[in-house]
């Protein structure tokens, strides 16, 4: 029973108009479902992927009124986002200067060529080659519309890096737990009270290996204070699990355990189950399916409000109740 990549991972704007544009616009990424966040439909849930909403491709958001995040450790603190050869990042870095996106310069970190960047929101994010991964999807779904060319375009999630000021608590559910194996490690340079230092990078792999998708990235930063959840913080991320099947035999891992967790949590777009690691980070395990298209045509993903079931009846009190995203 393994885990097969990232599923998704989920964000927090204060901003969602903004987020909307940046996200689809500067991005080109499409907006596969325009809905709420299940459990506050006060406010919106916004996913972005790839023309086929793949699980795996999505960047989602719930838009919460709240203060700039406060950086720190026991969070989530990077998300990587493949996209096709070095040429591919030259491309992007002359598409963040001239939309005056905040980005550093292109680097190779763990064998990789890296562009990070943030959205204007301080989200912290990357752009990484994934062409030299051996285990790589080649089947990709540009979407037709997008404002970026296919051969650019974003083709999905890539490594998900934590902070933890502990690495031995958070290991133990990523390899005890949840099987991922601990494959390497690497080194990010730090500025600490005016000198360099480094903090040491703890890669771990899920599935086959050897493919950026399917990566956890552990950072261990003791000397950081706690992040506190704001705008342009993580809230969360979810790994793949392939079907219904698979999905109930994690709920009975985790119970066989002992790990707290939310118990089978039906999305209607996917079923999910919840639990926090021991450093406070919250995990998911999503299924890969039914996906966006169950209640809407593929073709037409995102062009309307989309809501589950059980909350269809309070469509109007829900309408009502969200700002237009202009």
């Amino acid at each position: 029973m393994q885990l097969t990549g990232i599923h998704h991972l989920t964000a927090v704007t204060a901003r969602p108009s903004e987020n909307l544009r940046f996200y689809t616009d500067t991005l080109g990424l499409r907006l596969v479902k325009k809905t709420v966040n299940q459990d506050d439909t006060s406010a919106y849930h916004l996913f972005y992927g790839d023309g086929a909403a793949s699980p795996g491709s999505d960047l989602t958001f719930f838009d919460w009124p709240l203060a700039p995040e406060r950086r720190g450790t026991h969070s989530i603190i990077r998300t990587a986002l493949r996209v096709d050869g070095r040429e591919a990042l030259d491309w992007w870095r002359e598409r963040f200067d001239a939309r005056d996106v905040n980005h550093d310069e292109i680097t190779k970190r763990d064998a990789r060529w890296t562009l990070d960047f943030e959205d204007p929101e301080g989200q912290r994010l990357s752009l990484i080659d994934d062409s030299g991964d051996a285990n790589r999807s080649e089947k990709t779904h540009p979407w037709n519309r997008s404002s970026v060319p296919a051969q650019n375009q974003i083709r999905g999630l890539g490594p998900i890096t934590l902070s933890v000021p502990d690495l031995a608590p958070t290991d133990q559910i990523l390899t005890v737990v949840l099987t991922m194996r601990r494959v390497r490690e690497y080194a990010i340079p730090l500025l600490k009270n005016g000198a360099a230092s480094s903090s040491a990078v703890h890669v771990y792999e899920m599935g086959a290996g050897e493919n950026s998708a399917a990566e956890m990235h552990v950072a261990v930063e003791p000397s950081l204070p706690p992040a506190q959840l704001g705008a342009g913080a993580v809230h969360h991320v979810a790994f793949r699990t392939p079907d219904f099947s698979e999905y109930e035999k994690w709920i009975e891992r985790l119970r066989e355990l002992r790990i707290p967790n939310s118990g089978p949590v039906n999305r209607f777009y996917f079923r999910s189950l919840y639990f926090r690691e021991p450093n406070g980070i919250l995990f998911e395990i999503a299924t890969d399916g039914p996906g966006f298209a169950v209640d809407e045509p593929l073709e037409n993903l995102g062009e309307r409000l989309s809501l589950p079931p059980f909350l269809e009846s309070r469509r109007s009190e829900i309408e009502a109740a969200l700002k237009p995203l202009v």
